[in-house]
C-alpha cells in the first residue's frame, strides 16, 4: 500500500515540527501539529493550552508510575481521558485525508496502517540548545538542561501509553539527524518515499 500518511516523532529542539510543516507543504498535504491541539479541544472541551502542555509530555517532575495521579470511578485520570480523545482524532484524520501528523505518539497509534511512514527527528544537544535559543527565545541560560527535561518528560509520556522506549529506532522506518542533514535534507528525504510502497 502506499504512503499517505507521515508521522513525525522529534527531540526537542531538533527542527522536527519545522520538517513536519515543510514536508505538508511541498508535498501539498496537511499538517497536524497546531491544528491538531485545535481538533482535541473541539472533542474534548480542554484548553488549547492544557492539550499543548499535557498531549505528549509527562508534568514536570513526574516519572512512569507516580506521572498521572487523579483517577475517577473508572480508573482514568484527566491524562487517560485526553489520550483517548487524541487517539480517537488521530485515527479518524488518518482514515480521511493523507496528512502529516507531528508527535502526540501518532507513529504507535497508527502502527498498524500500512501507508504510514513513521520518522523520528533527532540532533546533537549542542545543536538542539543554540535552536531553542534562537529560533524557539528560550533563554540562552543552561538551556541543555531544559531539552533534557523535556525529553525526559516526553519519554515517560510515550513509555506509559504505548510501553515502548521514545526514541528506539526499531519502532520508526527513519531516524533522521536534523542536526547533520539539515532541515532542508530531511525533507527531500521523507519527500522522495511518500507515495511509495516500501512495505512490500
Amino acid at each position: 500500500m502506499k504512503t499517505r500518511i507521515v508521522t513525525i516523532s522529534r527531540e526537542y529542539g531538533s527542527g522536527g515540527r519545522a520538517v513536519g510543516q515543510q514536508l505538508a507543504a511541498r508535498l501539498g498535504i496537511a499538517c497536524y501539529d497546531q491544528a491538531l491541539i485545535g481538533k482535541i479541544a473541539m472533542e474534548t472541551g480542554f484548553a488549547r493550552e492544557y492539550i499543548s502542555k499535557r498531549g505528549e509530555d509527562a508534568p514536570r517532575g513526574a516519572w512512569l508510575g507516580g506521572v498521572f495521579a487523579g483517577k475517577d470511578f473508572y480508573g482514568l485520570s484527566i491524562q487517560d481521558e485526553l489520550w483517548n480523545a487524541q487517539r480517537k482524532v488521530i485515527l479518524s484524520l488518518a482514515e480521511r485525508e493523507p496528512c502529516v501528523i507531528v508527535g502526540r505518539c501518532a507513529d504507535y497509534i497508527l502502527r498498524e496502517r500500512e501507508d504510514c511512514l513513521t520518522a523520528f527527528i533527532h540532533a546533537d544537544i549542542r545543536v538542539r540548545a543554540k535552536r531553542i535559543v534562537e529560533e524557539y527565545g528560550e533563554k540562552p541560560d543552561n538551556p541543555e538542561k531544559r531539552l533534557r527535561d523535556k525529553d525526559k518528560r516526553r519519554a515517560a509520556y510515550y513509555q506509559v501509553y504505548t510501553d515502548q522506549v521514545w526514541g528506539d529506532p526499531h519502532h520508526y522506518h527513519l531516524m533522521l539527524n536534523s542536526g547533520v542533514l539539515g532541515i532542508e535534507r530531511c525533507v527531500d528525504l521523507l519527500a522522495g518515499l511518500y507515495g511509495q510502497d516500501f512495505h512490500a
